[in-house]
């Protein structure tokens, strides 16, 4: 699912990229749609993401997984210009060239909440805007946390 223009700034706020001290992912890119992914039966996700033409913007620039796991990627270039994408994973990152008008999909496993940037370093793609972030939600499991006194939110 992804959102339009409209809808960008209430689906940040419902899932929780809005707010100060929490996720400020929704703040930072500031352009481009925010998207879900879509859970299986398995539990593993599914999600598109495709470059526009003459956009020069990942088609959702924001995307939202809600847990950590497994993600089937599809990235589709359908702008004029050769691109690339680099993922984020556990263990190697994972790279795909995307000529014009091409698709790859890469399996990707994220399996724990927080940020995850992913961009297109080709030429001067990320400095022209094409950057992007996966969203995993979710709690850091106890095992995994810093040992220190709550610290005071808003």
């Amino acid at each position: 699912m992804t959102t339009t223009a409209g809808d960008r700034s209430d689906l940040l706020d419902k899932l929780g990229l809005k707010e100060q001290n929490r996720a400020t992912i929704g703040r930072l890119l500031a352009t481009g749609n925010v998207g879900q992914a879509t859970e299986r039966a398995n539990g593993s996700m599914q999600a598109t993401i495709r470059i526009n033409p003459d956009e020069l913007c990942w088609d959702p620039s924001v995307l939202v997984l809600p847990h950590g796991g497994d993600l089937e990627l599809e990235l589709i270039n359908d702008d004029l210009n050769t691109h690339c994408a680099l993922l984020p994973n556990n263990g190697d990152r994972k790279f795909i060239w995307l000529v014009n008008h091409s698709r790859g999909r890469a399996t990707l496993n994220l399996d724990g909440p927080g940020y995850y940037w992913f961009s297109s370093p080709t030429g001067n793609d990320e400095g022209r805007g094409l950057t992007g972030a996966i969203v995993v939600l979710g709690e850091v499991p106890p095992e995994a946390r810093l040992d220190r006194p709550e610290q005071p939110r808003p």
